[in-house]
């Protein structure tokens, strides 16, 4: 932020500060593009960096209940991981599990959409 915008707001918090941070560093940073589809749907990861902003703007009034809600956030986020990682096994699962035994193209299939999603993991 220009120190010029600063220096003539008067009446500026901590936490509008935190808060115009947060909101410049999401709109300066480039998604990284590294030919895998995102974990998240864009709603979501959008939702969950808002909630995350807003949590750390709170933190000057409020450290505990901050830190509370960080802790809680971070759940949800986990919690969201391991439920798409069970949809996307149970895709995976469906494509060569049909009863009978899966061919080895099947097989390799279901590894490179594994390999994908493991990457996706990794780049998190």
């Amino acid at each position: 932020m220009p120190r010029e915008l600063i220096t003539q707001e008067e009446n500026v918090t901590t936490a509008d500060l935190l808060t115009r941070v947060g909101q410049a560093e999401s709109v300066n940073k480039a998604p990284a593009n590294d030919g895998h589809e995102a974990i998240f749907p864009n709603t979501d990861s959008e939702n969950f960096r808002r909630r995350w902003t807003d949590i750390q703007a709170s933190f000057v009034d409020e450290p505990k209940p901050s830190v509370e809600n960080a802790d809680q956030l971070v759940a949800s986020v986990i919690q969201k991981l391991t439920q798409v990682f069970a949809d996307e096994r149970s895709k995976l699962e469906q494509n060569w599990s049909k009863g009978g035994e899966a061919s080895t193209e099947d097989l390799r299939q279901a590894l490179r959409r594994y390999r994908s999603f493991f990457d996706r993991l990794l780049s998190v």
